[in-house]
């Protein structure tokens, strides 16, 4: 299965953009106006449409009510789901309103919770959250990589090839231990014995090892 690529109407769009077969282009409501930004036709448009005005033009649309729980983001990463996909990559989730950026780092922790892995665009950023995992990245990589605790406290964190190391440490979540720290050009490995924790670097997912 491949990637599922959610577009909403924020900031942190791709430079460039190229899917592979298996992936799936979903539009969040009115971030199929970033997409048409990009030349990019959308496989399904989700949302209630009412920031957009307009029901889209698309292969496939998902109305929803305007008045629901659910964040028309939420609403993408289910169909997303639905789909059989259980990777995620978030466009157009930042900038603008920061309720709504914290929302999308929230729909990353829902991601991770229903045994998927997300990732936000954060404007030159990336983030994503780990539950009792582990994040490794590429010799070369530069730049800031910060661990913040989601959860009351993560436990049993080890942070190696960082500029500030870690071992068996505790993160707790009233407390910014684990910001700004540095890679150093070495492989890096940022391990969640227990709990859950957001992860920002500088870069993209390029960094990241599989």
């Amino acid at each position: 299965m491949g990637i599922c690529y959610i577009f909403g109407a924020g900031e942190g769009l791709p430079k460039s953009f190229r899917r592979k077969k298996d992936d799936i282009v979903i539009a969040a409501d009115a971030g199929i106006k970033n997409l048409e930004k990009l030349r990019i036709k959308p496989d399904i448009a989700v949302g209630d449409f009412d920031s957009l005005g307009f029901v889209p033009d698309c292969d496939e649309i998902i109305k929803h009510p305007v008045m629901k729980n659910d964040t028309d983001m939420i609403l993408a990463v289910k169909t997303g789901f639905e789909n059989g996909y259980t990777k995620f990559m978030l466009y157009g989730g930042a900038g603008g309103r920061p309720d709504h950026t914290f929302a999308n780092i929230q729909t990353l922790t829902y991601i991770v919770r229903h045994g998927g892995q997300g990732f936000l665009d954060l404007c030159g950023f990336t983030a994503t959250v780990i539950t009792d995992g582990e994040l490794s990245f590429k010799k070369g990589a530069n730049g800031t990589v910060s661990v913040f605790a989601l959860s009351e406290a993560v436990r049993n964190v080890d942070l190696k090839g960082l500029l500030y190391p870690l071992e068996n440490a505790t993160i707790e979540s009233g407390f910014p231990l684990g910001v700004s720290n540095e890679f150093t050009g070495e492989k890096a490995l940022i391990k969640i014995g227990r709990g859950t924790a957001l992860v920002i670097w500088q870069g993209g997912t390029e960094l990241l090892t599989v």
